[in-house]
């Protein structure tokens, strides 16, 4: 099916054609996402672990709709075509996986992440077939609507415990024969790893920066085979770091000098005044 260059599943799928590397970074607001917008970032993503701080919870305890309103008030903060983090889906087998992936486009997503991460810090990766057949039943759900929509599979080994870059590379390429279009393992822990995946695999590869320890630069990363380069919820770890040494310092001091760090006012208000409402 051909889809219009307005269509923003479309302008996404673009961004990974593109030669080079680009970066996805990943708001938890509204506000958070129409400041990286005017700072002249293609495309944005979602942060399940920052939508769950903000909200004042755990990650991983959000259930379907308030994960979705989370998603829309994203989208149409701003006219980028934005990716959605949205875990496992909102269920265990292959028909959750491709009713997340309908869900997704008619809140408005340009796209989404699917893991193999059950949830459960008991049995925390889906056995191999089942993973499999989840991203194949996401991917025939993504081909069935009518726009565009980027999936990107997530092999979740190396955050769970499970540092077998041969399986995650196993993973990686049965979740491309499925139909994944973009691919992503968090947690590698060096650029050899990243290399190495890159090598393996021949859809775009997505690298989070801010887990493991993972020092790079958009360039080593580019030069290494990575298409997109994602921050997780490590931007929103900053802002609230920030704000907790700030609330340390008064309770402990009764000091303010973080004051002067603050940014000023007409300087972030300014990102706020002449947005365009997303697509949604």
């Amino acid at each position: 099916m051909t889809f219009p260059e307005t269509d923003p599943g479309r302008i996404f799928r673009r961004l990974h054609e593109a030669p080079g590397a680009f970066i996805l970074p990943n708001p938890w607001d509204a506000g958070t996402a129409r400041i990286l917008a005017g700072m002249g970032f293609p495309a944005l993503a979602t942060t399940s672990a920052g939508m769950a701080f903000s909200a004042g919870q755990p990650e991983g305890v959000a259930g379907r709709e308030q994960v979705l309103a989370h998603c829309r008030s994203i989208v149409t903060a701003t006219p980028l075509p934005v990716s959605a983090d949205l875990e496992k889906g909102f269920g265990d087998d292959p028909a959750h996986a491709a009713e997340t992936v309908r869900a997704a486009a008619e809140a408005g997503l340009a796209g989404c992440s699917l893991e193999d991460h059950t949830g459960d810090r008991s049995r925390p990766i889906y056995d191999h077939g089942l993973a499999v057949e989840r991203i194949a039943a996401a991917a025939e759900a993504a081909r069935g609507l009518d726009r565009d929509f980027v999936l990107t599979a997530r092999a979740e080994n190396f955050m769970w415990g499970r540092p077998d870059l041969d399986d995650t590379i196993r993973r990686l390429q049965a979740f491309e024969a499925a139909g994944a279009d973009v691919l992503y393992a968090p947690g590698l822990p060096d650029l050899d790893a990243v290399r190495m995946v890159c090598t393996a695999v021949t859809r775009p590869v997505n690298v989070v920066i801010g887990v493991a320890g993972m020092a790079a630069t958009a360039d080593d990363l580019a030069a290494a085979g990575v298409k997109r380069i994602s921050l997780g919820s490590t931007l929103a770890r900053l802002a609230f770091g920030a704000f907790v040494e700030a609330a340390r310092e008064m309770r402990r001091a009764g000091s303010f000098s973080f004051a002067g760090r603050a940014m000023p006012f007409a300087e972030l208000e300014g990102f706020f005044g002449d947005q365009q409402p997303g697509p949604g």
